[in-house]
């Protein structure tokens, strides 16, 4: 809302009346769903509480969507309202025939092992009514954020990357540029792919297409390579001075770091804010179903668990029992050994 991406609606759905207050200021329009359930008052962080409330206005939430062609469910996952309704809104969504894009992010680190796992069930839900679902790590953006940032700036990023990949698809759709793709493009790659890797690259000067490519290529927002990857949108944006050559070099990076057989989807838009910069971001699915990308960390995290060795139980030092003489009766004691 903020930077006012433009082509797309934005509705805000939540429990929390107070909270979708702040939304409408900025100029979303907003669904306050659950009144029964929670009486706007919020779900408590409980993923049940929000499903409940999804469930309810269910037929709200249809109306909003009517006639959507891409819907996109953006959540940060592991609290109450997010976590138990994105699958209840991506699941209308997509029975209403709309393409369904679920792109959230999973909790930093710091805030605690309970909402990871509110957080990492809620994403396994999600992906049963999504088309394609790209999982973004908080803890990630640790690695391309200075060590100062406040804590408010660091949450204002991970809604930015929430940001960028909702105009990473959008912007292909509906800006017209040197190479145009339409929905149907995008549908093709992205249409039941399961999970989804998103990279986001930036380079400047000579050489800039190759440079912003590596970066999305091997960006840290990545959980997993992309090199097995069976389909793959990108979109390159520059200044007036881009040029189809740029864009040449680099598809060709990035078609050298995927598979050989890949869906390739790419556009090439023109932003003169931009000046000398180039910014290309990668959208990678169709990941083999045992190589799951979007679970990479949490399995590691349940693999260290597991491999973590059990310590040894505890040593009870008994006394040393001496070994006792059966009793001897009493006709025996005045006999000799051998007698």
């Amino acid at each position: 809302l903020d930077c006012k991406v433009k082509g797309v609606d934005f509705w805000a759905v939540n429990t929390d009346a107070q909270a979708l207050g702040r939304s409408k200021a900025k100029g979303a329009k907003v669904l306050n769903i659950g009144s029964t359930v929670t009486r706007g008052l919020g779900a408590g962080g409980d993923p049940d509480v929000g499903r409940l409330a999804a469930e309810e206005s269910k037929r709200d939430i249809a109306k909003v969507i009517e006639g959507c062609d891409l819907c996109f469910v953006t959540s940060g996952m592991g609290g109450g309202t997010g976590t138990g309704a994105a699958s209840v809104v991506a699941e209308v969504a997509k029975e209403a025939g709309a393409l369904t894009i679920g792109i959230v992010t999973r909790p930093f680190a710091f805030e605690g092992p309970r909402r990871m796992r509110q957080a990492m069930a809620g994403i396994e839900r999600l992906k049963e009514h999504v088309d394609t679902v790209i999982v973004l790590s908080n803890d990630r953006l640790l690695d391309i954020i200075p060590d100062d940032t406040p804590i408010n700036r660091a949450f204002e990023a991970a809604d930015d990357i929430l940001r960028q990949g909702v105009v990473g698809i959008s912007d292909i759709i509906i800006k017209p540029g040197l190479v145009n793709v339409d929905f149907a493009d995008v549908r093709s790659v992205m249409s039941n792919a399961g999970t989804a890797l998103m990279g986001i690259g930036m380079g400047s000067g000579k050489g800039g297409a190759e440079e912003a490519a590596n970066h999305a290529i091997e960006s840290p927002l990545l959980d997993a390579s992309i090199d097995e990857a069976k389909g793959v949108v990108f979109n390159i944006s520059g200044g007036g001075d881009l040029s189809l050559s740029d864009v040449d070099r680099a598809a060709k990076l990035i078609y050298n770091s995927i598979d050989e057989d890949a869906n390739v989807i790419f556009g090439a838009l023109i932003d003169e804010s931009l000046g000398d910069d180039i910014s290309i971001t990668v959208l990678a699915t169709g990941f083999p179903a045992t190589d799951d990308p979007a679970m990479g960390e949490s399995r590691s995290y349940e693999k260290e668990k597991e491999e973590e060795p059990i310590p040894p139980p505890p040593v009870v030092m008994k006394e040393k029992e001496v070994k006792r003489r059966p009793d001897i009766p009493d006709f025996l004691k005045g006999l000799k050994r051998g007698k």
